[in-house]
């Protein structure tokens, strides 16, 4: 940790982050808590158990631009797109462009599709995040545990041996070491380089 006076990292031996500052010095009563900040998370939380939406997101997602849709690869039946509420890091979700709820309900060309963007999508995001293997699955239907059960998508989360913690047991809590938008930068140069 920096010291408030910025005089270095106040650990010896290590190059801390310079705008990182020792909590034990701010105001107030010092504890041996560390916190962890998602404000991105808000939206989520204030949403309750529904995602505040009108539309199905992922067909709203397909109409928007890439970087407004979280959108990093386009294929021709369907297309792959970040989480918006990802369990980790990198948390891809393949869709179809057709507003199907089953898979049994998909094109041979969209299962072509989509098995074929699962593939691509481990490929980059073992590139660009070192990932130590996946989850990948479909939820089909709310009982199930579909958070969007109308529309077909594909879940793939990248895992790393040290991606363990408390938080989701005790907390249901996910620590997120990434924004999404620079998530996003970096699988989508990756995958359309």
């Amino acid at each position: 940790m920096t010291p408030v006076d910025g005089t270095g990292s106040g650990v010896p031996g290590t190059d801390a982050d310079p705008a990182l500052v020792d909590a034990a010095r701010l105001p107030g009563v010092p504890d041996q808590f560390q916190r962890l900040w998602t404000p991105h998370r808000m939206a989520y939380i204030q949403a309750g158990p529904e995602v505040l939406r009108k539309e199905c997101p992922f067909c709203e997602a397909s109409r928007k631009s890439d970087e407004d849709g979280l959108i990093v690869f386009r294929g021709r039946t369907a297309y792959a797109l970040l989480n918006l509420f990802p369990y980790n890091s990198g948390h891809l979700l393949i869709c179809p462009y057709r507003h199907i709820a089953t898979y049994d309900q998909a094109t041979e060309a969209e299962v072509a599709e989509i098995g074929l963007l699962t593939q691509q999508g481990m490929r980059v995001l073992r590139q660009v995040s070192r990932c130590d293997g996946f989850n990948i699955g479909m939820n089909q239907g709310h009982v199930a545990g579909a958070g969007v059960d109308e529309h077909l998508h594909q879940h793939i989360v990248p895992r790393w041996g040290s991606d363990a913690n408390f938080f989701p047991i005790i907390a249901k809590t996910k620590a997120l070491p990434q924004l999404l938008g620079d998530v996003r930068r970096v699988v989508f140069d990756a995958w359309n380089a």
